[in-house]
């Protein structure tokens, strides 16, 4: 079964939805600045260990990832990406701040605008040969594609445009660590 997931991953075209690393306890300032990572919450050393290792991973796994690495703009988020993927290789992306709001409680078309977005961006293919990586944050239980560990991965097969997509396996960095096994 492992087996199966690594070859599917190093053929490429999937989606990989990572958990940014363990985040230092705390909240984000209610008016967060994304320029300012002391208004919000930050990657702990243990959250800068697991980034490194994931990029790790999936350097030694031999695994294609299409650059660039999409992030949301939080620190923690960025700094996962950056530190596993290399700085020149991420692109901040703002829609993950809207997304990252449906821990809130938002009015209900602000919340079916956001989830018919990510249903977009999760039926959308990556390059060809190539991954697409989103480092972003977890969702509600029910939610989008619910709840989420640090540094977990959703591995999702777009099937394109209006046809929806299939999430394949949820992966813990321990689980994806021992694909090979």
């Amino acid at each position: 079964m492992k087996r199966l997931l690594l070859n599917s991953l190093r053929e490429g075209g999937l989606i990989l939805y990572v958990r940014h690393g363990e985040a230092t306890i705390g909240r984000d300032w209610p008016k967060v600045d994304f320029r300012n990572c002391f208004t919000q919450r930050n990657l702990s050393e243990q959250g800068r260990r697991q980034a490194i290792y994931y990029g790790d991973i999936l350097r030694y796994f031999k695994i294609p990832i299409q650059h660039p690495v999409s992030a949301s703009p939080f620190c923690r988020t960025l700094e996962t990406a950056q530190l596993a993927f290399g700085s020149a290789n991420v692109k901040i992306d703002l829609f993950w701040v809207g997304a990252q709001k449906l821990n809130e409680n938002l009015p209900s078309e602000e919340r079916k605008r956001v989830l018919a977005h990510l249903q977009s961006i999760l039926e959308t293919k990556p390059a060809r040969e190539k991954n697409k990586v989103i480092i972003a944050h977890s969702f509600p239980a029910g939610v989008g594609l619910g709840q989420i560990p640090n540094m977990g991965t959703v591995i999702i097969r777009p099937k394109g445009q209006g046809s929806g997509y299939e999430v394949v396996s949820r992966l813990s960095l321990s689980d994806l660590g021992t694909l090979e096994s």
